[in-house]
């Protein structure tokens, strides 16, 4: 991994040091050259004709996200972001009243908001598993909650937003096999940080987005479906002329492939930039991009430790997403410290994690999400600026 070319790659880190990635990344120049370039090309022939003209490019695309988590193309389909994809994974499954989604105190708070919509809307339970003394998941727990429920669907949040764990998603998917709950996973901030192999995670459903580690533009993800969700003729509730084809005036025949849930019309240069994002990755290689990446978070999370922080992340496994306040629990003095020294930053509040912030006593905390563009010297410099705070 060669750390000069890549940050030659990456214009915006040269004025600054950007450590928000799990917020919205720096894109590679490559990336950003292929978006203007369909955009020229758009301007020049309209957007039917330029779609026509870069068909090999638009289905690169589906290789390459195949390639970056072990599956086929024919498994994967373009959506505008991971909520999008896991809003038509979820208007995919027939709820009814009675029916349970076992999920966690850690998932994602745009999903737990869709949770608790299907609640009021059709009634149905929400279940969230036990989390040990260590922060990870009860898997005794889950298997017993399963038991008990037999629920309809399984939801886990790989890696947080609003914190450093890196939650079981493979041990949760042997239990989905072998009970046979539908499984959906949240990725989109583990995707371009670490390996995110579907085969090991056995999950029918897993969705990630463009703009954060994989340092694709916004506006992109991609949702992974399983060949037993395609099996089971799994759909979204709503379909167009990409999904599905008119076949009979009331009936309608499914696409094949995981593009039943996608829909006609998407924004075709963000997509290339993605499918270059996707390549850039893939080329350096995520095993050591995950390497790279947790030798950065460890040294950032050890020397604010050191220097008297309140580090709020619990798990024995942790992301490169860093979450601390001050020794009092406020995050004043730090906001305005990176903020007068161009560090780019995240500042989250209680209610964007409600349940993980509750448990742990704090009402803010700053995150900061290294990549693989940043370097040593960056976060002994960003270590270096807040170490006087706490004394």
């Amino acid at each position: 991994m060669n750390l000069e070319v890549i940050r030659q790659d990456t214009l915006g880190c040269s004025d600054k040091i950007f450590l928000n990635s799990a917020g919205s990344s720096l894109m590679p120049k490559t990336v950003v050259d292929a978006t203007v370039k369909f955009l020229y090309e758009e301007q020049e022939l309209g957007g039917y004709a330029a779609a026509v003209q870069n068909a090999g490019l638009i289905n690169q695309f589906y290789e390459e996200t195949a390639a970056l988590i072990n599956t086929r193309p024919s498994n994967i389909a373009f959506i505008s972001s991971s909520t999008d994809g896991y809003a038509k994974a979820l208007s995919s499954i027939s709820f009814k009243k009675g029916d349970s989604i076992i999920t966690t105190n850690d998932d994602y708070i745009s999903n737990q908001i869709a949770f608790i919509s299907l609640q009021k809307r059709y009634d149905i339970e929400i279940i969230r598993v036990a989390n040990l003394p260590d922060h990870e998941l009860d898997l005794e727990d889950f298997e017993r909650l399963i038991k008990k429920h037999t629920p309809k669907l399984i939801a886990v949040t790989h890696i947080p937003t609003n914190s450093g764990l890196i939650q079981n998603v493979e041990e949760v998917g042997k239990l989905c096999k072998q009970y046979d709950v539908l499984y959906l996973v949240d990725a989109c901030q583990s995707v371009g940080q670490i390996i995110v192999d579907v085969e090991k995670i056995n999950c029918d459903f897993l969705t990630a987005t463009g703009r954060k580690f994989m340092r694709g533009p916004r506006g992109t993800g991609f949702l992974y479906v399983s060949d037993k969700a395609l099996n089971q003729k799994m759909y979204p509730l709503f379909l167009d002329s990409i999904g599905a084809q008119w076949s009979s005036f009331d009936d309608f025949q499914l696409n094949d492939s995981a593009k039943r849930f996608e829909l006609f019309e998407r924004p075709y240069a963000a997509l290339l930039g993605f499918a270059e994002a996707l390549r850039y990755a893939n080329i350096i290689g995520m095993e050591k991009i995950e390497q790279y990446n947790s030798t950065l978070a460890d040294t950032l999370r050890n020397n604010l430790q050191n220097n008297g922080f309140r580090v709020l992340d619990k798990g024995n496994r942790l992301s490169s997403i860093i979450t601390f306040c001050q020794a009092d629990g406020r995050v004043e003095k730090v906001h305005k410290i990176l903020t007068e020294n161009n560090v780019f930053f995240k500042e989250h509040k209680k209610g964007d994690a409600l349940i993980d912030f509750t448990s742990k006593n704090v009402d803010h905390a700053i995150r900061l999400s290294p990549h693989y563009f940043n370097t040593m010297e960056e976060i002994e410099k960003v270590s270096q600026l807040l170490e006087n705070i706490n004394h």
